[in-house]
């Protein structure tokens, strides 16, 4: 639960429309690991929801069983740590449902900030980013990240915030998602030991 001012920050990791390395619009695969590791990333910055969009009922199925194991089964009767961070999952078939149900839950609409490797113009840094967000001007945030090769064209256009990309080291950049996730919040919402 976030104090009182702070605002709250939620986090969507998009399934489709995202690219292929084809630059073809596809819906990618849910793999487990994302649903875990992301998630524990998600409550260890005191991100919620996280939600998890693809439209193929499969795959909401899938993701809602493996949630529903930590949540109300098996995880539950161990005690846990993991099943407090899977409870902030919520499984849902696109972006904008996503926008609504925040909307709904804070009674604005969040200012959405969408995450990409191959960004150039119009970027928002990560000190900037920090800055908003610790000014709490905005008391609702949804940063997205794409899978695939990223979020397409119109999704990016339609996001109020471009953050900068995360750079690495002799030229490559190609993160897997979760590590991405954990970076960006980190330097965003992360204790400041730098």
């Amino acid at each position: 639960m976030n104090e009182p001012g702070t605002p709250h920050v939620a986090i969507a990791l998009v399934h489709h429309p995202v690219y292929d390395r084809h630059q073809d619009v596809v819906t990618t695969s849910v793999t487990s690991v994302d649903i875990h590791d992301i998630a524990r990333t998600a409550r260890t910055y005191g991100c919620e929801p996280y939600y998890m969009v693809t439209p193929i009922e499969a795959q909401q199925a899938m993701m809602r069983r493996v949630t529903e194991h930590w949540v109300d089964g098996e995880g539950t009767k161990a005690d846990h740590p993991r099943v407090e961070a899977m409870s902030r999952i919520q499984v849902i078939g696109s972006l904008a449902a996503a926008l609504a149900d925040l909307q709904a839950r804070h009674g604005v609409a969040p200012r959405v900030v969408v995450t990409g490797a191959g960004f150039q113009d119009g970027i928002t840094t990560f000190r900037d980013m920090r800055q908003e967000l610790e000014r709490g001007d905005h008391p609702s945030w949804l940063i997205v990240f794409g899978t695939g090769w990223g979020l397409t064209k119109e999704l990016v256009a339609g996001a109020d915030e471009r953050l900068e990309p995360i750079l690495g080291l002799q030229g490559f950049n190609h993160l897997s998602v979760r590590a991405a996730v954990a970076i960006v919040l980190d330097r965003l919402l992360g204790a400041r030991v730098y």
